[in-house]
């Protein structure tokens, strides 16, 4: 089976944990012997550093309405070159590689009319849908927005440029979501979807076999955000919470966002008096993630949105590090409040700090989390991921009429 598999990043130059979900379903189908070509943006993280090594066949090549965490402000001329490019990028690895399925990954801020061209080829495609990109997607496509305001001219467009003005999302393919909130998100934005299945993701091996402690280690108040810095993961909160808590205790951020959002949480710090006690730092690579989870003695998860999954609360119950977050989204389908999580409510720096008291306080209800939460991360694991995406792309294969 020949799989080409398109999305807006794709490490090591990634934004979060969808992108590493996408390659660890990419490298597992290699290992199964199947051939996939990986088609992404020109997109590149600064500080990959010694992660830059690529998987085979990744081919950087789109262009995107988004750069530097900055939606771009382009005119009309420029729209129409971007999608013409994407366009013809598209068409030729389509004439090349002959895929039996396409599936795509993360593609806010992409040219969404690539997903139209290939059902129009009468390819069967997977579209795996690990945050809201169906909801704010169409609104970040400049192309297609604009034929979303000039509905009477989009046929005209169309015909002028060859450039579909329209997605066909209900007939595009079978969609798969990560959770049950990320799909009721999605229908209740108004997306016509006729075929859908989830599939939670999950940990990657080496989280789950590390060698686990015989008991919590000692209470230091070291504690650790991981993830994009960025106004809905509510890393303000967190920040807000540390003039109720101890002098002793250490915020650590490890995480890369925009520049604007940074400098408020730089400057609530300094505001609180906090300064001294909050570290920034940039993201690690995969392998000393490990490392940095088992530095700390609790993680936080703040996050104030609807979080379509949440892998960073099931790496850190993988490794023995006590969770407390706000539980929203689909990171509160496997998050239960004093079972195997401290819950807060969202936005609430006061809950949050009475959490984490808790936790400094309880060694016994540190140890009952850290084995619940093992158990919990144990259930979703990142091969029972794989395992069903790959059935789904071999499904989508053999479906497909053989003349197309």
């Amino acid at each position: 089976m020949r799989v080409l598999a398109i999305g807006n990043a794709y490490p090591p130059h990634h934004l979060g944990g969808y992108e590493v979900i996408w390659r660890g379903a990419m490298r597992q189908l290699r290992t199964q012997g199947h051939e996939a070509r990986i088609l992404t943006t020109d997109y590149r993280r600064p500080d990959a550093g010694a992660e830059s090594a690529e998987d085979s066949d990744v081919y950087r090549e789109l262009d995107w309405y988004w750069r530097e965490h900055e939606w771009r402000r382009l005119g009309w001329r420029s729209r129409l070159e971007l999608e013409r490019h994407n366009a013809d990028v598209l068409d030729r690895h389509l004439r090349d590689f002959r895929p039996d399925v396409v599936t795509w990954w993360p593609v806010g801020g992409m040219s969404l009319g690539l997903i139209e061209r290939t059902r129009r080829a009468g390819l069967p495609a997977l579209l795996f849908v690990l945050d809201p990109w169906p909801s704010y997607g169409p609104k970040r496509d400049l192309w297609m927005r604009t034929w979303a305001r000039l509905p009477a001219a989009a046929p005209l467009a169309s015909r002028m440029t060859g450039l579909p003005t329209r997605v066909d999302f209900a007939g595009a393919g079978r969609w798969i979501f990560c959770s049950r909130a990320m799909r009721d998100q999605t229908l209740a934005a108004g997306l016509k979807i006729r075929d859908s299945r989830v599939i939670n993701p999950g940990v990657e091996r080496a989280f789950l076999d590390q060698p686990r402690e015989p008991q919590p280690p000692p209470w230091r108040w070291r504690l650790l955000y991981v993830g994009r810095v960025v106004e809905q993961k509510g890393v303000h909160t967190a920040i807000a919470s540390m003039p109720q808590l101890p002098r002793e205790a250490e915020l650590r951020i490890v995480g890369e966002g925009d520049a604007p959002y940074r400098s408020s949480l730089e400057r609530l710090a300094a505001r609180l008096g906090v300064t001294e006690r909050i570290r920034f730092e940039d993201p690690v690579p995969r392998e000393q993630l490990i490392d940095v989870y088992r530095q700390a003695d609790a993680v936080v998860f703040p996050v104030a949105w609807p979080e379509p999954w949440g892998l960073v609360p099931l790496e850190a119950m993988a490794l023995g590090r006590p969770v407390v977050a706000t539980g929203r989204g689909g990171s509160g389908e496997y998050l239960v409040d004093r079972r195997n999580a401290l819950l807060f409510e969202a936005t609430d720096p006061g809950e949050l700090a009475e959490a984490l008291r808790s936790l400094a306080a309880g060694p016994q209800l540190r140890q009952r989390l850290t084995t619940a939460g093992f158990q919990t991360a144990a259930r979703y694991s990142e091969a029972e991921f794989n395992r069903r995406a790959i059935e789904e792309m071999l499904t989508a294969s053999r479906a497909a009429p053989r003349d197309r």
